[in-house]
């Protein structure tokens, strides 16, 4: 199973054990290790699964006390909105960047040590590495969780939904993920250099940034692509109008 389906999968778990009863409304549930120990899985598979309940507003993470279980939120629908990969990336910029800042004044060791273990993945696989992808994807989403805000939290998680299943979205950043490999791990350094510092503005400034150039590489992709496609249908042109007239 990857390690994307095994979070999920043990989120899937915690909140049918919240459905039933197991653990109501207001109760903190049991520790990470405990909790690693039952469905046999890793402390970090946990964490991601418990940061993916606290998107959704089914448990609340309380820095140094442990995960509270909420009420059960309200439908809100689940179709997603037609959205551009630019319009997507320029919301990301925003949230984000506020997510780190937020995140730089209280972030802990535990949490600088996962983001560090998510760079040395980005830095050494391949853009096309699925535990790569999953890296980057992880590092922003513990950010937005080290913000303690479970507003901005959903939100990111949110977007992510879009960036991973809108099919225009996911192609636009596959293509750039390719294009712009060698420098996501150092934009993601940067980052995690702020946030060490605990300088709010340092953490927004260098999210933002990674943004902004994430941006001019989709500008890039996106006008390469239309003038393929130019090209085609000029040579297209070419082949069906001279060939014509020389009949």
């Amino acid at each position: 199973m990857t390690e994307e389906r095994l979070y999920r999968s043990i989120a899937s778990k915690i909140e049918a054990l919240i459905d039933s009863g197991s653990y109501p409304t207001g109760s903190r549930l049991p520790a990470e290790r405990e909790l690693a120990e039952k469905f046999g899985v890793s402390r970090v598979a946990v964490r991601e699964a418990e940061i993916a309940l606290q998107a959704v507003g089914r448990i609340e993470i309380k820095t140094g006390s442990g995960a509270y279980v909420l009420d059960a939120p309200s439908s809100l629908g689940d179709e997603l909105p037609d959205v551009s990969a630019f319009e997507l990336t320029e919301a990301r910029a925003l949230f984000e960047g506020e997510a780190a800042a937020l995140a730089a004044a209280q972030i802990d060791d535990a949490t600088l040590a996962e983001l560090d273990r998510c760079i040395e993945i980005m830095a050494t696989t391949s853009p096309h590495d699925e535990a790569g992808q999953l890296a980057d994807r992880d590092f922003h989403r513990t950010v937005a969780a080290a913000s303690g805000n479970a507003a901005i939290t959903h939100v990111i998680e949110t977007m992510w939904k879009l960036r991973e299943e809108l099919e225009p979205v996911k192609a636009v950043y596959d293509s750039v993920c390719s294009e712009d490999f060698g420098a996501r791990a150092q934009e993601h350094t940067e980052i995690l250099d702020a946030l060490r510092a605990h300088d709010p503005a340092a953490a927004r400034i260098a999210m933002r940034h990674h943004f902004t150039r994430l941006l001019e590489s989709m500008l890039d992709v996106t006008e390469e692509r239309a003038l393929e496609e130019l090209r085609k249908q000029t040579s297209k042109s070419r082949q069906r109008y001279l060939k014509s007239a020389t009949l």
